[in-house]
């Protein structure tokens, strides 16, 4: 069997970049939202807020780039920019089902685990059709710290009832699979044009690298 997939229990999506194709919308509705305030985007934003959750990149900006409004509109504000793009835009990533299909007929427990906003994601899950797969859903917001941290990942082991070292993690960007490591869990880092110039770093923190999720159970 595929090592990857051997002694599995519960296996945890990351949603933007590994589950669901949508890193890339991220930089248009900063470009937008600062856009409406006369500020133009630094080139150094999304590594400073990689793997914040929604809460706490909405306190980054609002200290940040002294925006007016409120934690809660700011929030508003990005829910209602990218649910547009996430409804016509945004695919889930290629093989997606099939792996799901795969896991469940397998008796393998899953959940996400995401920076992003609790409503997005689950708007998401039910515009694809994905509510039934997953046993566990979990936000950054639901936790003390974001990633790189352990702490969501963690909560979702507890959550799933399943010891972290029978889970299997996937993840785009660095700070989410180190948070994965250093959940104790095995972490496969999954191809995603955003994160291309960091091919080489994140294949060499995880313990696999997957370009899509096709063929995953037919390969074990």
């Amino acid at each position: 069997m595929n090592s990857m997939l051997e002694g599995l229990k519960a296996v945890i999506f990351d949603l933007d970049g590994s589950l669901v194709d949508s890193m890339w919308m991220w930089r248009d509705i900063d470009i937008a939202y600062l856009g409406r305030f006369g500020i133009d985007l630094p080139n150094d934003l999304q590594s400073q807020i990689e793997g914040m959750s929604f809460s706490e990149t909405a306190v980054y900006f609002k200290e940040k780039f002294a925006i007016p409004d409120s934690l809660e509109q700011i929030k508003a504000d990005w829910n209602r920019m990218a649910w547009d793009k996430y409804l016509n835009e945004v695919p889930l990533k290629k093989g997606v089902y099939e792996f799901l299909k795969g896991c469940k007929k397998r008796g393998i427990l899953l959940g996400i685990a995401t920076s992003n906003s609790r409503q997005l994601v689950e708007n998401i899950a039910e515009v694809h059709h994905l509510h039934h797969y997953f046993d566990c859903i979990m936000t950054g917001c639901d936790v003390e710290r974001g990633k790189p941290w352990p702490d969501i990942y963690l909560a979702v082991a507890r959550q799933l009832s399943v010891d972290p070292a029978r889970c299997l993690v996937f993840e785009d960007i660095i700070p989410g699979i180190l948070a994965g490591k250093r959940a104790g869990m095995r972490v496969c880092a999954v191809d995603d044009a955003y994160s291309i110039a960091q091919r080489e770093e994140k294949a060499s923190l995880a313990d696999y690298y997957i370009d899509d999720f096709c063929g995953l159970w037919e390969e074990a």
